[in-house]
């Protein structure tokens, strides 16, 4: 089903304290159940491809951003784990599909997007959800999400009730391609002109993996306590190396004070008649048929890491009186 190469967090992250030392035995002793299908937590959330999921759901010109959540798991995660009337925020809305699935299901949302190309987008988005009886509200700020804390009012620390986010893996994984006369070309595979070093999509990964810390510290002080945070990420491939995104996720929610419950996988693959039926990318294919071409038995990596955190009753970083 999935590529079992990636592996599980580093137990000892660099710079890890002795309180994430802690929080991680913790969060290991409640993952070491016996192996099997009972214990496991697969959303299904590729039953339909993408396309049809944004199908007259969204304007035309989302399908332009490179890195577009599936809309069945930001769904899924809004029906698990919020109310009607909730709030719910995501810090890199990107389109804003985590916004117009939640005011579609009766949730508040609030969105911060970086570029503003895809923030307007988000707005159109919202719109149009609206047009098509979505009774939420929601809102997209631009700004950097990094900085939440100057950039979002003061009114809104203990108001969020769960954060549905995924960090992004940049051009070399995400993007269209074109067969042409002279070959494949590959399109709408950057979040801005690809030279703006402010957008995390384009640090390597200490760097994105710093600036996402930052921005889920920025989420835990938002977050009510006992509120959620989902994250989706995926490992990748660079140079046939695995580049392990989601265990560095978990250590730096670790590191931002949220405490790791949950990992889960959504499917990028229908499950059909007890099956898979895997929809790779073409550079998911590509690398794999290079791989085994050269003699190394990769597999198609179809599904994503769901990574889920709780705030704790005690706000992290709260100082007493």
């Amino acid at each position: 089903m999935a590529d079992h190469t990636s592996s599980a967090a580093d137990p000892n992250p660099p710079d890890a304290t002795e309180a994430d030392h802690d929080r991680r035995g913790a969060y290991e002793g409640r993952h070491r159940a016996p192996q099997g299908p009972e214990h496991l937590s697969v959303w299904t959330t590729a039953q339909q491809t993408g396309p049809v999921q944004r199908r007259g759901r969204y304007v035309p010109g989302s399908v332009k951003h490179p890195a577009r959540m599936l809309p069945a798991i930001a769904a899924h995660a809004i029906h698990a784990y919020t109310q009607p009337g909730d709030l719910v925020l995501d810090p890199m809305c990107g389109i804003g599909t985590t916004l117009v699935e939640a005011i579609h299901a009766g949730r508040d949302a609030l969105g911060v997007e970086y570029e503003p190309r895809w923030s307007n987008i988000a707005d159109a988005n919202i719109t149009h959800a609206h047009t098509q009886g979505a009774t939420g509200r929601a809102s997209v700020i631009r700004g950097d999400a990094t900085r939440l804390n100057s950039l979002l009012p003061a009114a809104l620390t203990g108001q969020v009730t769960l954060v549905v986010t995924s960090p992004p893996y940049g051009p070399t994984v995400h993007g269209l391609v074109r067969p042409g006369e002279h070959g494949v070309t590959k399109f709408d595979n950057f979040y801005n002109d690809g030279t703006d070093r402010g957008n995390l999509a384009y640090r390597d990964l200490t760097g994105l993996t710093d600036g996402f810390e930052q921005i889920l510290t920025g989420c835990a002080t938002l977050l009510r306590p006992g509120g959620t945070v989902v994250v989706t990420a995926r490992p990748w491939r660079k140079n046939g190396q695995l580049v392990d995104l989601p265990s560095a996720v978990i250590a730096a929610g670790l590191r931002a004070g949220l405490l790791p419950t949950e990992r889960c996988v959504a499917l990028l693959a229908a499950l059909r008649d007890g099956h898979l039926v895997a929809r790779p990318s073409f550079f998911q294919l590509q690398a794999v048929r290079k791989a085994r071409t050269s003699g190394t038995p990769l597999h198609l990596i179809t599904h994503e890491d769901v990574l889920i955190f709780r705030q704790p009753a005690q706000p992290p970083h709260a100082t007493s009186a």
